[in-house]
């Protein structure tokens, strides 16, 4: 259940399921998913549903990984340099790492971020940086980034996020309406503003302050 064949069948999969940009498929064909989850969990890392991997949080299902990195990558323009917000166990980070030059992640759950380091090392992606800190605060270090995607349910865009975005950039992230429901937002910076346009419905763990 982890061989090629299964992670072609995910691929097509996702094809089937309208993602369109090769790159993308490209990344996430690359990229042993089982290698992130639970051994016991292996056997059903190329289904197309989430799946826990502790302190209460879960590794995204693939077909929304590949359609917030397919609304990243979309522009015309070279990816360059990438902030991912809530690295989990690793897998959508080193998706990114494949098509970005520079990738940066960010995981708040110290216990989530060494298991992410411990599970990318084998991949050897040496454009790929981990760091534990608070993710509404963003890596101000770094910035600016031409694509920011966050992997966590929030109320509003924190606004750090929001000027380290570069001019012409592109952020994904889910946000939390009054009524609970969460939908897939698409934000892009020009030189009049930020432009919002919205997605599809999602569901994520909530995005959460501070360090643990």
């Amino acid at each position: 259940m982890t061989s090629q064949r299964t992670r072609a069948r995910m691929i097509e999969r996702l094809r089937e399921q309208g993602i369109r940009d090769e790159r993308v498929l490209g990344a996430l064909a690359a990229v042993p998913r089982h290698l992130f989850v639970e051994e016991a969990l292996a056997s059903r890392a190329y289904e197309d549903t989430a799946l826990p991997i502790g302190f209460a949080q879960t590794i995204s299902q693939p077909y929304v990984v590949a359609r917030m990195i397919e609304v990243l990558v979309s522009s015309d323009r070279e990816p360059q340099k990438a902030l991912e917000v809530g690295t989990g166990c690793g897998y959508q980070a080193a998706v990114l790492s494949r098509l970005f030059r520079e990738v940066y992640s960010i995981e708040r759950i110290k216990g989530l971020h060494e298991r992410a380091r411990a599970n990318v090392v084998s991949l050897r992606l040496a454009n790929l940086r981990l760091v534990h800190g608070d993710g509404h605060t963003g890596l101000e270090k770094a910035a600016p980034f031409q694509a920011i995607v966050i992997a966590a349910a929030a109320p509003s865009v924190p606004e750090a996020l929001l000027r380290q975005l570069a001019p012409g950039g592109r952020m994904v992230l889910p946000l939390r309406g009054v009524n609970g429901a969460q939908r897939l937002i698409l934000i892009e910076r020009s030189g009049r503003g930020f432009v919002e346009t919205e997605l599809d419905a999602v569901r994520f763990v909530p995005m959460e302050a501070g360090k643990a």
